[in-house]
């Protein structure tokens, strides 16, 4: 009779720890390539990396790619139990409990190579017109450069385009993202562009559990130690490795 109480003590057990092992995360990514994106291999970069991540603990990740309005929406009102590559500030942070950084990335100002201006530093960018993208956090303060425009659009390749014919005077973006497109769209046209040597700040991509998420502290400290160990066996870092092989080249 002990036994079969033990037997069954232990079948609970080991039941309980499947359950617990399968637990499902609902995960925005917006849609920005070569970070997150269904038409790519793993879906990207940045998805890859965090199903990666998320194999070593209890939870598996189910990541949706959307706009990025509609992840932050989401995740804040708890539709999505969170983000699956969001940037750190200071205002996601009341509502998102972020996650440490599991991979950064460099910001890159491109102008034409047929532009004489020079730039190197942010205040030289007085009154010009710069490409940026809506809703991204750059963590630039824009407003303190005298009469800067900054020209919106809610694509990279827009923004490329119109630097291409003359619309704006320069465009501002993650540094992986400018040398993907250009090689996929406009690798004819590499020459065209020139990078600016102005140094901007590294930007670092998270996980973020939506702070009304019950057990969004446990979530978030389980991805931190597998993300901690996977930084030490080097398997993080071969993937992404991998992926900037991927990207082609910008000199």
């Amino acid at each position: 009779m002990l036994r079969f109480a033990w037997l069954l003590i232990t079948a609970v057990a080991l039941y309980s720890g499947a359950a617990s092992a399968e637990q499902t995360v609902r995960l925005m990514a917006n849609t920005s390539p070569p970070y997150a994106d269904q038409k790519l291999p793993g879906e990207g970069l940045a998805v890859e990396l965090v199903k990666h991540v998320f194999e070593r603990t209890e939870y598996k990740p189910d990541i949706t790619i959307e706009n990025w309005s509609r992840a932050v929406e989401g995740a804040r009102l708890g539709v999505y139990d969170g983000l699956a590559a969001a940037w750190y500030s200071e205002d996601r942070n009341k509502d998102l409990l972020f996650s440490e950084p599991y991979l950064n990335s460099r910001l890159m100002i491109l102008k034409l190579r047929s532009n004489p201006r020079q730039y190197s530093k942010l205040q030289d960018l007085a009154g010009a017109r710069l490409g940026v993208r809506v809703d991204y956090a750059y963590g630039i303060d824009f407003a303190a450069i005298p009469n800067l425009t900054l020209v919106e659009e809610n694509h990279l390749i827009q923004n490329l385009l119109k630097l291409q014919n003359g619309s704006v005077d320069a465009i501002i973006g993650d540094r992986r993202s400018i040398i993907m497109q250009l090689n996929e769209y406009m690798k004819d046209r590499i020459t065209d562009f020139a990078v600016v040597d102005i140094p901007l700040p590294d930007v670092q991509r998270h996980v973020a559990a939506s702070r009304d998420l019950p057990g969004h502290e446990k979530l978030i400290e389980q991805f931190n130690r597998a993300l901690a160990e996977t930084r030490k066996d080097g398997s993080l870092q071969a993937i992404i490795e991998k992926w900037d092989a991927r990207l082609g080249k910008f000199e």
